[in-house]
């Protein structure tokens, strides 16, 4: 048996850190996997059964991070995290002011003792500030190097210290030059990153929070002799009789045992209209109960319920890579030996070349600030974060991190036809040729089973405001249809030649009888909304569209003719697998939309997937994204989000290499002091963030 355990790492600062807990964590005893969530900043490690936390937590010091018990506080944690990230920020902010007010007073032409009072408030001003403001840096290499390891703020706190070192120097020797202005600018734009990544994972993690907190903190339990109690959501369990007022959100999944009233499950499914819920109807955990109270027999609480896998879904969306987040993974590990070591070949070729030691410390700070790789760390996971933050508020939900890559590289789209093009609920055709009488009687029968075509009847005359006869004696003949008697006349429900008319053949219908009176009632399957719309823009977007069904031909052939599309019908599971097999096999590059149970396979099998929130646990399962509501427009919308997200990953990766490939030769020459790699390397990052930025309009 295997477990997981997730544990909240705070230390996690960049795609570094994030490689080596996966790598060093992963090759523990026991250990099956670890993810890192850097949203989050949450490790989530698979392993076998009977590994406590602690050793966990343990393994991870060894490694070098400080790792505590996850307690679900992520916002608490975040805005922590935040607040001093701003602290520190303004600190910093209001000293670079101070210091360059006094630098432009120097190299405006202050010279002599007035110079060197300059240079000596300048340190009074910066020694403190980088103190305080430089603490996220100094203790995150700190905690590296006293694990022999290296990150991303190691190259930088040496820097900055470097920097402060020498400008002391070149103070208490009277010397021309000091780069205290240089030393904060550079903690100033650093920091600026980290608040606006922090911010963006904030954001990230409202989705989730926004989510949870729609699920009450408890509910009412229905105890012996119908006695009432509060019971927190925690506590609540499988078998307990929750009790809903009109208004209230469910606090858990269940079945309603008593009552009949309308639900707004807008914020599972999308979809605005309320739903009628009677006895033995499914209810869902942070559903609204509007008109009338019920008692709900629980089926899932807590993490078990239906919000609470969307919110996984969600989060999980952030612990999965793409392929260019592992170029950037790779090339973050050997980035540090890497600038290391050209910083101290750059020290010493100048000192070689007959420079003093003053200059070629100098010219290798300068290295050393010039290439540290934010802009190249923060390419890929803002684009992601922010393009993800973008599909979210639209409705679409990413499962798999890698899945917006994928989705861009679609070439082929093949649809499943009932519950992904079709609503998947049959409504009645026409007029309902039933007598007030008929239509009372019908009820009553159309409720006591869960036939789909006797849930709509059901439904249909529900919405008509008929109240139910009272039919005695029901029962279900399996396979034809439900029965009962109606003032000692027998009633009947069900498949057309059982209730004593002729099949309509291939049509959806069944029949209804009372005496000798017998009705065919017509059924169909209705499209989406702007299902047409949406296979159309899918066109236009190069991607042709067909239908791959289990239905009859004849029915796949309705819909896919009102689509302008071909479709397949009478496939297996197998038989769609292999359809998809065999394109792949040809070079395409196909995206599967699918909901129900038998298309998991193809699901699978599929380059990238999507299904609807609605699908069964497997297509949700299988897919790699998810779309809320019954609106399909939201397919070609992430096709074309995730081609934008992918041309910005491209600019990012370009912009931040071709930053590195024009300013470190440069740098290494002696032609950029301190100041200025500062504000070049703080100048990429922002780049890449503000680029990424525009990725907030991905979806419009």
């Amino acid at each position: 048996m295997n477990a997981v355990t997730t544990l909240s790492v705070p230390g996690i600062h960049c795609a570094g850190c994030i490689s080596k807990i996966e790598r060093e964590l992963g090759r523990a005893e026991g250990v099956i996997e670890a993810r890192v969530n850097f949203t989050s900043k949450r490790v989530r490690v698979s392993h076998v059964e009977g590994i406590e936390a602690e050793a966990l937590r343990h393994e991870l010091e060894r490694i070098g991070f400080v790792a505590h018990p996850f307690l679900g506080d992520v916002e608490g944690e975040a805005n922590r995290e935040s607040r001093d990230l701003v602290k520190c920020l303004a600190v910093a902010g209001f000293a670079s002011m101070n210091v360059m007010l006094l630098s432009v007073s120097v190299w405006s032409g202050a010279e002599g003792a007035t110079r060197q009072l300059f240079h000596w408030l300048s340190a009074l001003i910066a020694f403190p500030t980088i103190a305080y403001a430089g603490r996220p840096f100094f203790r995150s290499a700190w905690g590296a190097l006293r694990h022999g390891r290296t990150n991303m703020d190691v190259p930088i706190a040496i820097g900055v210290a470097v920097i402060c070192v020498s400008s002391l120097y070149e103070v208490l020797t009277w010397g021309p030059h000091a780069y205290f202005d240089g030393a904060v600018m550079l903690l100033f734009f650093l920091l600026a990153g980290r608040v606006l990544d922090s911010v963006m994972r904030a954001r990230a993690q409202d989705g989730v929070a926004a989510l949870l907190r729609q699920t009450p903190p408890g509910g009412f339990v229905l105890g012996p002799e119908r006695s009432r109690r509060w019971r927190a959501a925690e506590e609540l369990a499988p078998g307990m009789r929750l009790l809903v007022a009109a208004g209230e959100r469910l606090a858990a999944d269940g079945i309603v045992e008593v009552g009949t009233s309308s639900v707004d499950r807008s914020l599972v499914t999308g979809e605005s209209i309320p739903d009628k819920v009677t006895v033995g109807s499914a209810v869902l955990a942070g559903t609204i109960n509007l008109d009338a109270p019920l008692t709900v027999k629980v089926t899932a609480a807590g993490e078990n319920t239906a919000i609470a896998d969307i919110a996984r879904l969600m989060e999980a969306a952030g612990g999965t890579k793409s392929r260019y987040l592992r170029i950037a993974d790779r090339a973050a590990r050997i980035y540090a030996p890497a600038v290391h070591t050209l910083a101290a070949a750059t020290f010493a070729f100048w000192l070689l070349t007959g420079a003093g030691v003053h200059q070629a410390v100098t010219i290798a700070v300068a290295v050393l600030i010039i290439t540290c790789p934010c802009a190249l760390g923060l390419a890929v996971p803002v684009a992601q974060v922010v393009a993800s933050g973008a599909l979210m508020r639209r409705g679409i939900l990413i499962k798999d991190g890698s899945a917006l890559e994928r989705l861009a590289e679609a070439d082929t789209v093949l649809f499943d036809k009932t519950g992904t093009l079709t609503c998947g609920r049959p409504e009645l055709v026409g007029a309902l040729p039933l007598s007030t009488e008929e239509r009372a009687v019908a009820l009553a029968l159309a409720s006591a089973s869960r036939h789909p075509l006797a849930a709509a009847l059901a439904r249909q005359i529900d919405h008509a405001g008929i109240t139910s006869a009272e039919v005695i004696d029901i029962r279900e003949v399996a396979g034809q249809g439900v029965e009962g008697f109606y003032q000692g006349c027998l009633a009947r429900l069900g498949r057309p030649d059982w209730v004593g008319a002729q099949s309509p053949g291939a049509a959806m219908a069944t029949a209804f009888a009372l005496g000798g009176d017998v009705h065919v009632l017509h059924f169909s399957d209705a499209l989406r909304p702007d299902a047409r719309a949406a296979v159309d823009r899918l066109r236009s977007l190069g991607l042709p569209a067909r239908i791959l069904s289990g239905d009859r031909p004849e029915v796949v052939a309705t819909v896919a003719g009102q689509l302008g599309i071909e479709g397949d019908a009478n496939l297996s599971p197998q038989g769609k697998f292999g359809r998809i097999e065999g394109m792949a096999g040809q070079g395409r590059k196909v995206l599967m939309v699918g909901d129900g149970l038998n298309d998991g396979p193809a699901l699978k099998a599929a380059h990238v997937s999507i299904a609807p929130a609605s699908a069964s646990d497997v297509g949700q399962t299988a897919a790699d994204l998810l779309f809320l509501g019954d609106d399909l427009s939201a397919i070609p919308v992430a096709v074309a989000a995730a081609r934008r997200t992918l041309r910005v990953v491209r600019q990012n990766f370009t912009l931040a290499i071709g930053y590195n490939v024009l300013a470190v030769p440069l740098a290494m020459a002696g032609q950029v002091t301190p100041l200025i790699a500062a504000l070049a390397m703080s100048g990429s990052s922002v780049i890449v963030v503000a680029n990424a930025l525009r990725l907030r309009s991905a979806t419009r």
